[in-house]
């Protein structure tokens, strides 16, 4: 029996965000080492259960968990979690082995104090570890800012191709498969990566839209040539004040450099000469309020969802944010729905009571003046949950089990119905709402602390999803941000010329 471990270690890192991603954020979400790993991820739609869909039907392969790690998106990891992690993935490696493959899920957009490229810095330490004949494949989220050393620490990577990320197990399969396919045959698979000069803005990410339809249709024409296994367009993530942070290209090819060179590089140009389809379409909050009192018009039955992009909770944000709130209160006709992480107010609730009401304040804690001030109100408490709730479709993320914390829902005297959560969580599927005892088709409106994420979850009640640029730690106006690590020149903020990969 050939025996493949399987490494997990998933976070998307918002340095713009001062307060660091600790390993209790880990423990509450995921970490788990040995058979725990199995069991974590056989029978789910993340890619390492598509790692076990694959070695499980292989008759001559036995997978072995090694260690899986997962934090919501929040700011940089601490030095010390980031050691305390390394400690773990290393024991737990070197008491996997002997070992004959390895199937690896990096995020490719982590960054520890100390270890900015933290994907490149695991991988490397993997490949030193096992050394370099034994094939490591893997997986990566479409929003890696990608770096030579994570593509010369493996030896095929496969990012995710769709945004929201619905294929997540698709992609655990076809590395399985490039992994099984190399130790059946002993011919490693090899690739090739191309690093754009481009910053890709994180509102014109959607897969499913024109620009993002063009460009993966050149991808499929490309991979659909002999040789290739996989051609990825990374769109990276511009929250990460990092040297890779940027937009990148990885081809796969059987064993044929020369063929994975020059088609990431046609692939490359074909982006670039196309960049300026993914230039940001900034829409304000009293504008997108009007295309929502407009769209209601048109279909009165549905509510609108308006995605608040600078307080978007799966790219680091806090989940407190209220400009799209306030802005309602202002302009906005008809009750409106938000889910807001905010400890502070589910205590005052649940000192309140059931059907009582109270005088306070929600959300806005974590930094008014980045993120909006306080939404004042009368509210009445409606219900209680532990926070606990399952999905049963494929989502964003791939998640199946979620937990928010002590979860409280609010009505306000304005109209604003707050579920208010003791923890962060990204609107990643419906039952969040629904699992309160919440009708969405309620309200008039939905404010979704999200980009493309709660795409999947919310569109099959909502009528029209429109993006808003909001400020906050994940503002879709990347002029706000101070960068001051990123490549340079990088286009849309320097004009760069000659550029050929």
């Amino acid at each position: 029996m050939k025996r493949v471990g399987i490494l997990v270690l998933l976070h998307e890192s918002n340095t713009f965000l001062q307060e660091p991603t600790t390993l209790e954020h880990f423990q509450a979400n995921l970490l788990v080492e040995g058979d725990a790993v199995l069991q974590a991820f056989r029978g789910t739609p993340h890619e390492a259960g598509g790692f076990l869909n694959v070695l499980d039907n292989a008759a001559d392969i036995e997978p072995v968990g090694i260690f899986a790690a997962r934090a919501m998106p929040y700011g940089m990891i601490s030095a010390d979690c980031w050691r305390d992690l390394m400690a773990r993935l290393d024991q737990q490696l070197q008491r996997a082995l002997p070992l004959d493959g390895l199937l690896v899920a990096p995020h490719g957009a982590t960054v520890a104090v100390g270890a900015p490229d933290a994907d490149g810095d695991w991988l490397s330490r993997v490949r030193q570890r096992v050394g370099p004949q034994l094939p490591i494949v893997g997986t990566l989220d479409l929003h890696a800012n990608v770096s030579q050393l994570m593509v010369q620490s493996s030896d095929a990577l496969f990012g995710y191709r769709t945004n929201p990320h619905l294929d997540q197990f698709q992609r655990g399969v076809e590395a399985g498969r490039c992994l099984v396919q190399a130790l059946n045959t002993g011919v490693k698979p090899c690739q090739h990566l191309v690093q754009l000069p481009l910053c890709v803005n994180i509102e014109r990410q959607a897969t499913s839209e024109d620009q993002g339809r063009r460009l993966w249709q050149e991808a499929e024409r490309l991979q659909s040539q002999p040789g290739l296994l996989s051609v990825s367009c990374l769109y990276g993530f511009p929250y990460s004040d990092v040297e890779e942070m940027g937009a990148a290209v990885i081809a796969v090819a059987e064993n044929d450099p020369k063929c994975a060179r020059e088609t990431a590089a046609e692939m490359a140009r074909f982006w670039w000469n196309n960049r300026a389809d993914f230039d940001g379409q900034l829409i304000s909050v009293d504008q997108g309020i009007q295309l929502a009192l407009a769209q209601r018009q048109s279909v009165p039955t549905r509510p609108v969802g308006l995605l608040e992009m600078g307080d978007n909770v799966g790219g680091g944000s806090p989940g407190d944010g209220t400009w799209i709130a306030h802005g309602w209160r202002r302009t906005g006709q008809g009750t409106c729905l938000t889910v807001i992480a905010d400890a502070e107010i589910v205590s005052q609730a649940e000192a309140t009571g059931i059907g009582r009401t109270f005088t306070g304040n929600v959300g806005g804690r974590t930094d008014p003046e980045r993120h909006g001030p306080p939404y004042h109100d009368t509210w009445t408490v409606q219900h209680f949950t532990d926070g606990h709730f399952s999905e049963t479709e494929a989502r964003h993320g791939g998640y199946s089990e979620f937990y928010q914390g002590r979860t409280a829902v609010l009505t306000g005297a304005s109209g604003l119905t707050v579920i208010a959560t003791t923890l962060r969580m990204a609107p990643l599927s419906l039952q969040q709402v629904l699992a309160q005892g919440v009708d969405p088709l309620e309200f008039a409106a939905i404010i979704l602390k999200g980009v493309h994420a709660p795409v999947a979850a919310y569109a099959p009640v909502c009528s029209r999803l429109i993006r808003i640029n909001t400020r906050g730690v994940t503002t879709a106006d990347l002029q706000e941000l101070q960068f001051s690590y990123r490549r340079q020149p990088l286009y849309p903020f320097e004009t760069v010329t000659g550029w050929s990969p």
